[in-house]
């Protein structure tokens, strides 16, 4: 026993343990095995939790790692106490560590922080369509740090969560389908429901078109040279550029068979001949 004692004492000063001896061996051993089971147990009652709430659905690993983590630092302060292990100095250490890490990475926190704003609130959801602030594209990855989106003319980008969480955010696909609405100039001398018609006819001959809102075509303006009409017609958010564009070439198209002039602005020039 005097011979385990001198070992103990030996492997103490070469860590720097002060009186470790064999009964302080034990108790360390049964503290980290009840830990274990401790946390094991206090793990289970938080998957259940976190699996329970939908709005943590996105961040439920990442809130389960940290606070596994936090229970095994907790247990590790638990330990380095039982062999006397001053851990004063080691948590003023940590914290200073800590202050200039987030000092540091101050701009790296603040998207992690919007990040878990993001997937908490769920403004967007991968696949949607946004717009913010004049960043606009298809969600392609919701990331801790960053939002990946891909414009129409595929490019990725990669929005800083931060900047999103702040920004004003325009969802398209998050209802069932967009309306379009365009306005078309006609000339005084048109009469209303010849234009009407002219723009029903094209209306009714795009099958992306809902019938259910019914389209509406209504005088929207009167101007100095012209009536103008709006037109808004349903459809699908898959569907809307493809209405858009089809609604603007077929109006012209439509209007130029009914012998509706679309009137723009001229300028008149007169040359005066010197006397």
């Amino acid at each position: 026993m005097e011979t385990l004692q001198q070992v103990l004492d030996l492997v103490g000063k070469t860590v720097g343990i002060k009186n470790l001896t064999l009964g302080g061996i034990v108790r360390v051993a049964l503290l980290v095995l009840v830990g274990y089971v401790v946390i094991r147990m206090l793990m289970r009652v938080v998957d259940r939790l976190l699996e329970r709430s939908k709005a943590m659905a996105d961040i439920r690993v990442y809130i389960s790692t940290g606070v596994k983590a936090l229970l095994w630092f907790l247990l590790a302060l638990m330990v380095a106490g039982s062999l006397n292990i001053d851990v004063t100095s080691v948590i003023a250490m940590l914290s200073v560590a800590g202050l200039a890490v987030s000092l540091a990475l101050q701009n790296t926190l603040s998207n992690l922080a919007g990040g878990l704003q993001i997937l908490v609130a769920k403004p967007f959801a991968v696949g949607d369509y946004i717009d913010a602030e004049g960043t606009a594209g298809t969600v392609a990855e919701i990331g801790l740090a960053y939002t990946k989106l891909t414009t129409p003319d595929a490019k990725r980008i990669s929005v800083p969560n931060s900047q999103l969480s702040g920004a004003k955010i325009t969802n398209y696909t998050n209802e069932n389908g967009r309306r379009v609405d365009l306005v078309f100039s006609a000339s005084y001398d048109a009469p209303t429901e010849t234009v009407k018609t002219a723009i029903r006819e094209v209306v009714d001959s795009i099958p992306a078109i809902r019938q259910d809102p019914e389209p509406v075509i209504w005088i929207n303006a009167y101007g100095a040279s012209s009536i103008d009409y709006v037109v808004r017609a349903w459809t699908t958010t898959k569907d809307y550029w493809d209405v858009y564009y089809a609604l603007m070439e077929g109006v012209r198209e439509s209007f130029a068979r009914h012998g509706v002039e679309m009137t723009y602005n001229h300028l008149n020039v007169h040359l005066l001949e010197k006397k």
